[in-house]
């Protein structure tokens, strides 16, 4: 019986206490997060574009 006493506190938790966002600041949250990613994969592809040419202009010296 403490499974299903369980399973019901959580019901009425999950229903009557917890506070859900609106759908503008879901939106809103996800837009943010769409953008940092793009800004944080344009950032990790410049560098790893910079150590590219780098390291192909340091190969391309022969010794």
């Amino acid at each position: 019986m403490n499974l299903v006493k369980d399973i019901k506190e959580s019901y009425d938790e999950l229903v009557h206490k917890v506070s859900w966002p609106t759908r503008k600041n879901l939106v809103n949250s996800a837009v943010l997060v769409l953008i940092a990613s793009i800004i944080i994969a344009v950032f990790i592809w410049a560098v790893d574009k910079i150590f590219s040419l780098l390291m192909e202009t340091i190969y391309s010296f022969s010794f």
